[in-house]
């Protein structure tokens, strides 16, 4: 199986040289996603529909390739404020409830300061 890129249709993947997510083999790796909702050009101050959008955007772009959240097996989870961990959790908590992935979170700044968690997965799918 040939490699292939999967676009979010954001104009700064093309700016910066990367994809939404890359499709090798069984293997899928997102990209780090925020909470922006890319529809509406938006992004929530709150931080659980941050973290609910950044969800439905890693979703969207695990479905592009096939895939699906219980074939996640790596997150990493970024995050601008240690105090954001407990609600982080508790919402991540019940997407990875079946898959249970091995996951690292750091705290740290991001590009854009409206934006409070950045998450990446990866995944592996079921063979054909």
């Amino acid at each position: 199986m040939q490699r292939r890129l999967i676009s979010s249709g954001s104009s700064f993947e093309a700016v910066a040289g990367y994809s939404r997510a890359v499709v090798d083999g069984e293997w899928v790796f997102v990209s780090g996603c925020t909470g922006f909702d890319y529809a509406a050009g938006t992004i929530s101050e709150d931080l659980g529909e941050q973290v609910h959008q950044t969800m439905r955007n890693i979703i969207h772009a695990l479905e592009q390739a096939e895939a699906e959240l219980k074939h996640v097996v790596r997150v990493h989870y970024y995050i601008t404020d240690p105090g954001y961990w407990p609600k982080l959790a508790e919402v991540v908590g019940s997407y990875f409830a079946e898959a249970r992935p091995a996951a690292t979170c750091l705290v740290c700044g991001l590009v854009d300061e409206r934006m409070k968690v950045e998450i990446e997965v990866t995944a592996r799918r079921k063979a054909p």
